[in-house]
């Protein structure tokens, strides 16, 4: 894997926000911050032929992720007005989160795929307070004691702007073109990080915009949700191994920083879940009849487990359950069916 976004690169390790770049004559990269690990997102900027640009991601709702952005189309000679569509890969507040912002002040429309769609404009989606409910029984469900689940996922207020995040004007199913012209934007369903996860392959350059799907440090989180596809794990391999086929030009992720080598990226990624499922599978042996919630502190992490808790608990835990349902899928577990489901390995 070859690293090509190296002022990206540089500027990861600098632990500093990297520049607005021109990859090819009509195409940008705006870096939009973000809090947490990741640091920003990367929206990308398409000149339209006829006038006008498209947006492929938008960043975190925030003020200082709005003055970014607006400020990096006015390094490239634009701004939100000449916005006439937007592509968003996921759901996710990072990708989707100014979306409804630019809409606004630009009257452009917002295109997802109606998985993702149906999500964010579901009645519990666009309800904190139902939103909250939903995730602590989810993860009630998978052994979590109800005041420790109520704790993690905490108050409905920080959901609201979650609540608000743009519905979709228009849907983008896998294989269809997006309406950008002079562009050759054909999605690429990828599910699994989310159910309705998009890549798009640019067929004119061979550019690949990867979104989450593939990124070239780390893997991204793979959850089972209480509004999510039954095994997304399973969905997340299979879609890195179709994706991993062809070797685009150029891969351009949405965190970090563009690289080449997609084939050996995909199986560096299936690889380390490969991994995961042996140490997972090593833990149920260890430690039978376990919950998800119980199984999640056998296995290594990035930190101690007596330090994780909130939101880093829960990715934990419902990536340790993503893995559970692929064991199941693959019969090498089993669990007892209760409404706590707890787990051992399958008898052979």
């Amino acid at each position: 894997m070859d690293v090509t976004g190296t002022a990206q690169h540089d500027a990861w390790q600098a632990r500093a926000l990297p520049p607005v770049e021109q990859l090819r004559p009509d195409l940008w990269s705006i870096p939009v911050p973000m809090g947490g690990p990741l640091r920003y997102v990367t929206a990308y900027a398409f000149a339209l032929e006829g006038g006008g640009l498209g947006l492929l991601d938008t960043g975190w709702e925030s003020d200082e992720g709005w003055t970014a952005l607006t400020e990096g189309l006015s390094v490239i000679g634009g701004g939100i007005s000449d916005v006439r569509g937007v592509l968003v890969t996921h759901l996710h507040f990072d990708h989707l989160g100014l979306a409804e912002r630019v809409r606004r002040a630009s009257g452009a429309w917002v295109a997802m795929h109606p998985a993702d769609a149906g999500i964010v404009g579901s009645p519990v989606h666009r309800d904190p307070a139902a939103s909250v409910a939903a995730e602590v029984a989810f993860l009630v469900s998978l052994g979590a004691d109800p005041d420790e689940a109520a704790a993690d996922v905490g108050d409905p207020a920080k959901f609201l702007p979650f609540s608000r995040m743009a519905i979709p004007d228009r849907l983008l199913e896998d294989g269809e073109r997006a309406d950008f012209p002079g562009w050759r934007m054909r999605a690429v369903h990828t599910p699994g990080h989310t159910p309705g996860h998009l890549c798009f392959a640019e067929e004119r350059t061979g550019l690949f915009f990867s979104g989450d799907h593939v990124l070239p440090r780390i893997s991204p989180n793979i959850s089972t949700t209480h509004d999510g596809i039954a095994d997304p794990l399973g969905s997340y391999l299979e879609s890195l191994a179709a994706v991993g086929r062809d070797e685009p030009a150029e891969v351009l992720p949405a965190h970090e920083w563009r690289f080449r080598g997609l084939g050996d990226r995909t199986g560096q990624l299936r690889e380390h879940h490969e991994h995961r499922l042996t140490e997972l599978l090593d833990a149920i042996r260890e430690h039978p009849r376990s919950t998800p919630w119980q199984l999640a502190a056998y296995l290594t992490w990035s930190r101690p487990w007596d330090q994780y808790e909130r939101r880093m608990r829960i990715f934990a835990v419902t990536e340790t359950d993503a893995h559970l349902r692929l064991l199941a899928t693959r019969g090498l577990v089993t669990s007892d069916g209760g409404p706590v489901p707890t787990w051992t390995l399958t008898l052979r």
